[in-house]
C-alpha cells in the first residue's frame, strides 16, 4: 500500500517533469493513437517502478530512464507485430524548421533519438552518459555524428526541394 504522501509527490514530480513524457513519446510513437498508449505506458511505469527511486539521480533524469526504455520496449514489440510503418502525424507547414528537425529526428535509430533528445533538452554529456548508458566521450562521438547526419538529412531535403 502506498501512502497519500508518496502517491501525491509523484503526482506532483511527474507533473512537473510531464514534458519529458510528451518528448519521448512524441519521438518513439509510430502515430497519435499510439503516442497516447505510449504515454499512459509511461505513466504506469513510472508509478510501478516509483518505489524504487532512491533519490540517486534527478528525477527527471530517472524519468527519462524509464520512458526510454518503456518506448524501446513498445518498439520492439509494434516491430514485431506489424512490420509497416503507419504515419498519421498532422504534416506541419512547410516551412516549420523545428517539424523539419522532427521529421528527421524521427527517422533515426533508436540510440540516436535518445542521444539527440537528451541533447536538445539541455543534458550535459556526463547525464547523457549515465541515462544511456554508454561512456561520456562515446556520447560526444555520437552527438557529432548525429548532427552531421541530420545537417546531411536537411540539406538533401533543402536540395531537392
Amino acid at each position: 500500500m502506498v501512502s497519500e504522501d508518496k502517491e501525491s509527490e509523484f503526482i506532483r514530480l511527474l507533473e512537473a517533469h510531464s514534458g519529458i513524457i510528451y518528448k519521448v513519446t512524441r519521438i518513439y510513437a509510430k502515430n497519435a493513437s499510439d503516442e497516447q498508449d505510449l504515454r499512459q505506458e509511461v505513466v504506469y511505469q513510472a508509478w510501478r517502478s516509483y518505489a524504487n527511486f532512491k533519490g540517486a539521480s534527478k528525477f527527471s533524469t530517472w524519468l527519462y530512464r524509464v520512458a526510454l526504455n518503456t518506448a524501446l520496449t513498445h518498439a520492439k514489440k509494434d516491430r514485431k507485430e506489424s512490420p509497416g510503418f503507419d504515419s498519421d502525424w498532422q504534416v506541419a507547414p512547410a516551412g516549420d524548421e523545428r517539424a523539419q528537425l522532427m521529421s528527421h529526428i524521427r527517422k533515426l535509430n533508436d540510440a540516436e533519438k535518445l542521444v539527440i533528445m537528451l541533447h536538445l533538452d539541455g543534458y550535459g554529456n556526463e547525464e547523457i552518459a549515465l541515462i544511456s548508458g554508454i561512456s561520456k566521450n562515446h556520447v560526444a562521438v555520437r552527438l557529432h555524428r548525429i548532427k552531421e547526419k541530420l545537417s546531411q538529412a536537411i540539406k538533401n531535403e533543402q536540395d531537392e526541394n
